[in-house]
């Protein structure tokens, strides 16, 4: 018998807007599909935090014995600037900077993104397409829908027919917002007179003479809409209805709202039985930017190399952190936390690696059986984390209780209790056993500390000889010194 068959799991539905249990269209088989990178920068730290949080889900149902088929795509091709239907294409856009061939950017960029991911510790996907890659599917659905009279062509572009489709349909419903106050707030915009109205969104566009990547299709050399792709990649490889759509809040409307509407345009039925929306991660109380600088790279959190941490970071720690926050919750990132997360991941693992030293009882004075439960029934509350890694505290107390000789164990509830924290913390959680004197880091730490209390005792007597020694050779070793309002921190290059 399969965990999952003694397991409910609870998600909340984006379109319902409130927690469903989960019923796979078949059964011990999911279906989940969750929108992948645009290949054009660096990962975004922001993005990295919504395929965490899905790579945690992924984790969990295939713990549970499901059979899961995760779809993550790449985004290669037809992603405008501004998320809208003018301008240039991101990636042609970036190649055209450097003066390289586009398939070079996606090339460079999809590599780092795999790095990142692979650092962090993430399971691949099932199946990892690209836009590219399905070209004869988009122009097949394009088709379609243009059969079934909800889009239409004008000068070798095709557009979708927001109000045909809201005739029969209901535009809107997974955003929550009506089709007459998307009317309401539109402006005529220049360069959109190909449209009928302001709300139709690009199925293909026509390529400008000056456009590298173009296909050709029945209606131009061209290239497909960015909402089109993921309803092409996810109905070819997971059914025209299959179980969990995943994504970024920012999606939800426009992008999800029309893979909605495309996918019933098309087939006329709606693709995804539970639409799953992680939120939005913030850099010291304020949204991620580049134009304000308020921006740090996954690589850069990771080695340290940046202006708003104080160290490097293990990715496990990285790892812990989002999990201490609920996916659908707005998550700070900031250095104090991420100190905190720290200190408490090193606790949690030092009991863990307390637990093959046990010694078994005659009988237990601990519940095991209760507090297992209690695990699942957080990670099976829509997919819980916070209230997972609480439970999980609660076992390292345990662990220290028995070591100490204050509670007892038998040997099958010692069995039963290792076997799930492993579980929960290795292959669910995703963390790996790290030490927290492993790399040294900690030690290090500790010394230069003391030589930036030296360093500041000499500038307090006024010794900036020795003061700027400490600092100068500290620097040929490749450790950085910054001085700030907080203190001194220090960086290793």
């Amino acid at each position: 018998m399969q965990l999952f068959q003694n397991q409910q799991i609870k998600i909340y539905n984006s379109l319902s807007g409130k927690k469903e249990i989960l019923k796979p269209i078949n059964e011990g088989h999911i279906g989940m599909y969750v929108c992948g990178p645009t290949v054009y920068s660096n990962v975004h730290l922001g993005n990295v935090r919504t395929f965490m949080s899905f790579d945690m889900v992924f984790r969990y149902l295939k713990h549970l014995g499901y059979k899961v088929r995760y779809v993550r795509n790449i985004t290669d091709a037809g992603h405008l600037e501004n998320d809208a239907d003018t301008g240039e294409d991101k990636i042609t856009k970036k190649a055209r900077l450097e003066q390289i061939e586009p398939m070079e950017v996606v090339q460079r960029y999809t590599v780092d993104f795999h790095n990142i991911l692979n650092t962090l510790n993430f399971l691949p996907p099932s199946i990892e397409p690209t836009a590219t890659g399905h070209i004869i599917e988009q122009i097949e659905l394009i088709s379609k829908i243009i059969d079934n009279g909800f889009a239409y062509e004008v000068n070798g572009s095709v557009y979708f027919d927001v109000h045909k489709f809201n005739e029969t349909n209901e535009y809107g419903k997974l955003s929550k917002r009506k089709l007459e106050d998307l009317i309401h707030n539109t402006r005529t915009l220049d360069g959109q007179s190909d449209k009928k109205n302001p709300q139709d969104f690009a199925l293909w566009k026509k390529a400008e003479p000056q456009h590298i990547m173009r296909w050709p299709s029945p209606w131009s050399d061209g290239f497909p809409g960015w909402h089109l792709e993921c309803t092409a990649m996810s109905t070819k490889y997971l059914g025209e209805q299959f179980d969990i759509h995943g994504g970024g809040m920012d999606l939800k409307f426009p992008h999800h709202e029309c893979e909605i509407a495309q996918n019933e345009a098309a087939k006329g039925i709606s693709p995804v039985n539970y639409w799953m929306h992680a939120n939005m991660l913030e850099l010291n109380g304020q949204r991620m930017s580049k134009t304000t600088g308020n921006t740090v790279n996954p690589d850069e959190l990771l080695s340290g190399k940046n202006k708003f941490f104080s160290k490097a970071y293990n990715p496990s720690v990285i790892r812990f952190f989002n999990a201490q926050s609920s996916y659908r919750s707005v998550l700070d990132l900031t250095d104090d936390g991420l100190l905190a997360s720290e200190k408490g991941f090193y606790r949690l693992m030092d009991a863990v690696n307390l637990l093959e030293n046990l010694s078994p009882s005659d009988k237990s004075t601990i519940d095991i059986k209760a507090w297992k439960q209690k695990c699942y029934d957080a990670m099976n509350d829509d997919f819980n984390s916070p209230i997972l890694i609480a439970h999980l505290f609660e076992a390292a107390k345990y662990i220290n209780l028995v070591k100490e000789g204050s509670e007892t164990l038998s040997q099958e509830d010692l069995n039963i209790f290792t076997e799930t924290i492993n579980n929960f913390v290795y292959d669910v959680l995703g963390l790996k056993n790290t030490s927290k004197n492993d790399s040294g880091t900690d030690k290090l730490s500790g010394a230069v500390d003391v030589l930036i209390k030296l360093r500041q005792e000499a500038r307090a007597n006024k010794d900036f000889a020795l003061s700027d020694k400490i600092r100068d050779e500290l620097a040929a070793v490749g450790i950085q010194l910054k001085d700030g309002k907080e203190g001194t921190t220090f960086s290793v290059n």
